[in-house]
């Protein structure tokens, strides 16, 4: 209320009580109360307009909704880990019609055609892991006869995407991830499936600048690790005279910190969480260490279910412990 206002109501209520005194010496007491009715109306008339008055709204903060198409990344990825790789390639073709300008839908794409073959071939099983034979040498078969088409098709379209996006924005995250992902998996490929053991290994160089590069600028991207992890790992497991030849080429495998990296990937990774927790086990197995192995392989069975895969591989270190 403003002070001139107020200021006249006092001066009126002043004017009111002494004629009141008056009125009261004369025994005039209903005029005295009319009076004194009239003094406080202004006040009660001010006092109900203001609680009649429509109370401020107050103001509401915008929500921001997440993005709508994440869930199909979420979903692509588990399916992959369940070995369903048509549902898979189903959501991460839908994440690409509707996240066109993100080439990681495209190397999760490619991703989901790896994964099969390697399932299809054994790759990701003790088997195949812990035998020198088979993981340096590869699978069986000519290259031509393991050419695997949807895979190069979309991991090619996945690096060009990746590309051409880093060079609007060298700092892009999810452009650094398709191209490690993508120059990851080309090594794999190159030295596993169609056993071009010095392109893969080009490959595996060319993935470790790419993790490097996106840990510089996202250090929480862990994903990238995997790449770093394999590389040292792979590298590192290598005949001496091998290792000393790609010294010289400016590769350096280191076993120990491989299996950290792939650890590290393990325990904060993403999209690739599990891949790594499948080739930390298995490099475990390698190095003569089954109980670590095993508590891998039981956190991997319980999340995937339907994966048997996973079941088995528990299963089989589980009785090669009992066995001891």
């Amino acid at each position: 209320m403003p002070t001139v206002y107020r200021e006249n109501i006092r001066r009126r209520f002043a004017r009111r009580t002494c004629q009141v005194r008056d009125l009261r010496a004369h025994g005039l007491w209903i005029a005295a109360s009319l009076l004194l009715a009239c003094a406080f109306s202004p006040l009660i008339i001010s006092a109900q307009t203001a609680a009649d008055a429509p109370a401020p709204e107050t103001p509401q903060t915008p929500v921001m909704e997440a993005d709508p198409s994440a869930h199909l990344l979420e979903s692509g990825y588990r399916h992959l880990y369940e070995l369903n790789f048509v549902e898979a390639r189903a959501d991460f073709t839908s994440y690409q019609n509707a996240r066109p300008d993100d080439p990681l839908g495209k190397a999760s794409e490619a991703a989901s055609y790896l994964f099969e073959q390697f399932h299809q071939r054994g790759v990701l099983t003790s088997e195949f892991f812990v035998n020198d034979a088979t993981f340096l040498g590869g699978v069986s078969g000519t290259a031509d006869q393991n050419h695997n088409a949807g895979f190069v098709a979309a991991n090619g379209r996945a690096r060009e995407q990746a590309k051409a996006l880093l060079k609007t924005d060298p700092s892009n995250i999810h452009g650094l991830l398709a191209l490690t992902i993508a120059d990851g998996m080309e090594s794999d490929y190159d030295a596993i499936i169609i056993k071009k053991q010095l392109p893969g290994l080009s490959m595996m160089r060319q993935a470790e600048a790419d993790a490097k590069t996106l840990l510089a600028i996202a250090p929480k991207e862990e994903d990238a690790n995997v790449a770093l992890g394999m590389s040292n790992y792979v590298i590192g497991s290598l005949p001496s005279y091998k290792r000393a030849f790609l010294w010289f080429g400016g590769l350096h495998g280191d076993k120990q910190r491989g299996m950290d990296q792939m650890g590290s990937a393990a325990e904060h990774g993403h999209y690739l969480k599990p891949f790594a927790k499948v080739m930390l086990a298995l490099a475990y197995e390698r190095e003569k260490k089954p109980e670590l192995a095993r508590a891998l392989l039981a956190e991997l069975a319980v999340e995937f279910p339907t994966n048997a895969v996973f079941a088995r591989e528990l299963t089989i270190i589980q009785k090669q412990s009992s066995n001891r």
